[in-house]
Parts: structure tokens; sequence; C-alpha cells
């Protein structure tokens, strides 16, 4: 068995995961310091703003607490196995199967359950919703098509590590259900 040492000093093994080491503060730590697209874009942009995002998007598209939490939520397997690009991801089925396999874990505990076919395209819309934006603005690069209908407006200025990373505590704590276990 091989484990990465977390943030928060948990020794986690993201092949094998253990719920009980899942630990929101250890995503809210270390996303914010992945950059989107492998730094591939004109200034820094987190995976952590990206969640950030997302969940904000939900919310303001109506969707329920448990939909905008999986939002914040939808890239917490990137702080154990980095952010791969889609290209990438697409030819390697054992790293998606372990990242599936991981997500599924986070949600059930966060969640108390795994997403429905439902939930997930309703995410996966918003997560490439905001990726037709990321890359236009971020790439300024056209995107095929019309620009997706947004509730939010984006911020492209780059934040502090310290202060996305407070911004998705602060989420995750408003959106979660009460009586969850922080962990």
């Amino acid at each position: 068995m091989s484990t990465i040492t977390t943030y928060t000093r948990k020794h986690f093994d993201p092949v094998h995961p253990a719920p009980e080491l899942l630990c929101v503060e250890d995503f809210a730590h270390a996303l914010p310091m992945i950059c989107r697209g492998n730094g591939h874009v004109t200034t820094f942009w987190s995976v952590g703003e990206h969640c950030i995002c997302c969940a904000k998007e939900a919310a303001a598209r109506g969707y329920s607490r448990r939909l905008v939490l999986a939002c914040l939520l939808h890239d917490a397997s990137e702080c154990y196995m980095s952010d791969v690009p889609r290209p990438l991801k697409q030819e390697m089925p054992r790293y998606r199967e372990i990242e599936d396999h991981l997500l599924s874990v986070i949600y059930e505990k966060y969640l108390g359950s795994d997403l429905t076919a439902e939930e997930q395209r309703m995410m996966k819309q918003i997560d490439n919703d905001l990726l037709w934006y990321d890359l236009t603005n971020l790439l300024e690069e056209p995107q095929a098509g019309d620009a997706p209908k947004l509730h939010i407006t984006l911020d492209y200025t780059v934040r502090p590590f310290a202060a996305v990373e407070q911004e998705y505590l602060e989420l995750f704590e408003q959106y979660r259900e009460t009586g969850d276990e922080r962990g």
C-alpha cells in the first residue's frame, strides 16, 4: 500500500480511499494551489476557484443544497490525484476508474450517497459551461457555439491561496447538511 501525506498530516491512499481519512480542510487547502489546465493559461486560475464558481452557479440556478455541495466537491479527488487534462484523461481508463471511485467515496461521506445520473448530468453541465468561459478568458481562445448562460458573474482576478481556501470552507459549511461530520 502506498500513501501520500496530506496537508492535515493524514496518510492517504487514493487507490484504496478510507473515508475516515478524507478531510475537507485538505480539499480546501490543496485545490487553490492547483492551476487549471496544467498551467496552460494566461493567468493563474485554481481548481479551488473553479469549484467555488461551480457551487455558486448551482446555487444561482436554484439547485438543491446537495447539488451545490456536490459541485463544490466535484474536483476534490484532484487534491490527491492532480488535475489531468481531459484529452489525456480520456486515454487513461484505470486513472478514470480510480478517480470515479474516489469521488464516489467523497460523495458518500459528505452527501450521504453517490450522485444520481441526473445529479451527475446537472453538475457536468455546470462544469462544461464554466470550462467554455475558462478557455475563452484564460486562453483568449474563441470557443465554438454560443456562450452558455451563466447566473453568476465570473471574476478571474487572482486571489491569495488563503482567501480561496477560506471561501471554500465557508461554502462547505453553508451547504452541508446539519449533523454531518466535517472531517
